[in-house]
């Protein structure tokens, strides 16, 4: 390569060089970054508040699996989630779009138009319990938690008040699919007459055969159920995918916001 061509290419590979640079996030000097540490596969800031919030779009995603506890270090980000104007926007959305679904279904008058809801972080709120129990970061203990659901206090959603209610007036036949167990079924049904869920069509909770199942296949087989009495199962609510995945799925299924505990 003679001098005259060195120097073109050198040129272009110079602009190049800057015109990528200039589409391409920059980071700071290692230096200057805050220090790392590893907890399992994920490495990440320490003492970075934007970690919890990457923390939350990834359970709420799907994509770091099977997860047992809120961090510690995230518990005050999931406290004022929980209880600021965030939680509720975010589950006000999720719910037009959800309404804006059912809107567009040519509900027949048969009777056989259904959608699913989940009850627990889904249509009853469960925030008093864990604001009691260090909003998620507690291992999960399932004494004092039966003792909360026989109180039957755990206030409506909001938001799924309101798609509960306009759902029924679309002409929607509403049954509610729950991980809870037989034996809490009158404290269940009382809990939501009082947060104002009243005339849904079925209750539905976990049987003697149902114990154990992965809640994935649990209700998997409730929906197939509903479908083989001739359900249509428009639209299916819940705050756990699995409440959603699964076989003899809705054809619109609408996830709501759940940062508390994660349920496979």
């Amino acid at each position: 390569m003679n001098s005259g061509q060195f120097t073109v290419a050198f040129l272009l590979l110079t602009l190049t060089t800057t015109t990528l640079s200039h589409r391409l996030i920059r980071l700071q000097p290692e230096h200057q970054q805050p220090p790392l540490y590893t907890n399992n596969i994920l490495r990440y800031r320490k003492n970075d508040d934007s970690f919890c919030e990457s923390w939350k779009y990834s359970i709420e995603a799907n994509d770091a699996g099977i997860w047992y506890a809120v961090p510690e270090q995230c518990v005050d980000f999931v406290k004022e989630y929980m209880n600021g104007v965030r939680y509720r926007s975010d589950s006000e959305v999720i719910v037009d779009y959800a309404l804006k679904f059912a809107k567009t279904v040519n509900v027949s008058g048969d009777g056989k138009d259904a959608w699913i809801f989940d009850i627990d972080e889904t249509l009853l709120s469960n925030l008093p319990y864990y604001a009691n129990h260090e909003y998620g970061s507690e291992v999960f203990n399932e004494k004092s938690f039966d003792e909360w659901v026989d109180s039957a206090e755990a206030p409506a959603l909001p938001a799924s008040l309101r798609l509960y209610t306009e759902l029924q007036q679309l002409g929607f036949k509403i049954f509610l699919l729950t991980g809870r167990t037989e034996f809490q079924r009158e404290s269940t049904d009382k809990n939501l007459q009082y947060a104002g869920y009243t005339n849904y069509e079925k209750l539905l909770l976990r049987g003697d055969s149902d114990v154990g199942k992965p809640a994935t296949l649990y209700k998997s087989e409730k929906r197939q159920e509903l479908i083989d009495e001739g359900y249509r199962v428009h639209g299916s609510s819940g705050d756990q995918w699995s409440d959603l995945f699964g076989f003899a799925t809705a054809t619109r299924s609408f996830k709501l916001p759940n940062p508390l505990y994660y349920i496979p």
